[in-house]
């Protein structure tokens, strides 16, 4: 199972993290750090599997990783799931990235983590891998973004309240509107 998907930048800035284990916050931070300073020491002509660190679990899980340009993806696993089936589960989420984003780089995680998170819970959900054919992510991802546009989207749902707010026919525009008396006494400031 998966326990954890990280994406950070050269210099250890977190991009994506996404934990399937319940950690506190603190311990979440711990171990992006030291996931960081776990694969960062390691050359680029190694494999990309080592033990996992000592807060998420040491030998009993492992970190599979890749470095694509300035961004490592990577996948802390335990025992049961295949080192070769993450690398390429990591290999198809990026190219859904990049098939998304029309080429993929560090902004657009940073500026885009809604729909980042969205391809994401395609691929993976609850720590089990969901899909891992492109084709059908991007069918998904697709169908999400024409559902979107055809409500207007969510940005967009404020700028139609205020126009409904306005458009409002009203047969004479109310001057005084008389409520009468409040029938519960206004407390006092103090009590």
């Amino acid at each position: 199972m998966i326990q954890a998907i990280l994406v950070f930048n050269n210099h250890g800035k977190p991009r994506l993290v996404r934990f399937y284990q319940r950690f506190p916050e603190e311990i979440q931070q711990q171990i992006v750090r030291e996931t960081f300073h776990l694969v960062l020491k390691r050359d680029d002509n190694i494999c990309n599997f080592l033990e996992g660190g000592s807060l998420i679990g040491g030998s009993d899980y492992k970190l599979i990783y890749r470095h694509y340009a300035t961004l490592y993806f990577v996948f802390c696993v335990d025992s049961s799931e295949s080192e070769l089936g993450i690398l390429d589960l990591i290999q198809v989420f990026v190219e859904t990235l990049d098939k998304c984003f029309e080429n993929v780089c560090e902004l657009d995680l940073i500026f885009h983590m809604d729909k980042v998170h969205y391809i994401l819970q395609e691929v993976v959900m609850g720590g089990m891998v969901l899909e891992t054919n492109m084709n059908e992510i991007v069918a998904q991802i697709e169908a999400q973004n024409r559902l979107e546009k055809s409500e207007g989207g969510l940005s967009a749902a404020p700028a139609r309240a205020v126009s409904a707010v306005k458009n409002i026919n009203l047969p004479e525009i109310p001057r005084n509107i008389n409520i009468g008396k409040p029938l519960l006494p206004a407390p006092a400031c103090g009590a």
